[in-house]
């Protein structure tokens, strides 16, 4: 099973950014998806989450209105749209499938993407 991401970078604030993250080696419509967020020295959290289908989106307080969680089974990818960044939003974000509920953590991890906002 392989998680990669892609889209991290570093923006002004109020900029955007999307990440994408492919999977391999795993049926990817038969998982939940998410994408979770680690800053130094904090915990990982779930940032959002999205069902096997897609009829089912959940967002953390912080990301909901500014962030937008989408996933194509065909392709395999889940990927998330984030915009109006602010400076409390830097952190690794991880791209993370399984779990039996959106907020929980599954069994397989991507190894991370850093989003930065700096002005």
């Amino acid at each position: 099973v392989q998680l990669v991401e892609s889209g991290g970078g570093v923006v002004q604030p109020g900029g955007s950014l999307r990440l994408s993250c492919a999977a391999s080696g795993v049926g990817f419509s038969e998982y939940i998806a998410r994408w979770s967020r680690q800053a130094p020295g904090k915990e990982r959290e779930v940032v959002a989450g999205i069902s096997k289908t897609g009829g089912v989106i959940a967002y953390d307080d912080f990301a909901l209105g500014r962030f937008t969680i989408s996933r194509d089974n065909a392709k395999c990818s889940v990927d998330l749209q984030m915009n109006s960044l602010q400076p409390e939003d830097p952190a690794v974000y991880f791209c993370n499938i399984g779990g039996s509920g959106i907020w929980d953590n599954g069994d397989y991890w991507g190894q991370g993407t850093q989003v930065t906002v700096a002005s």
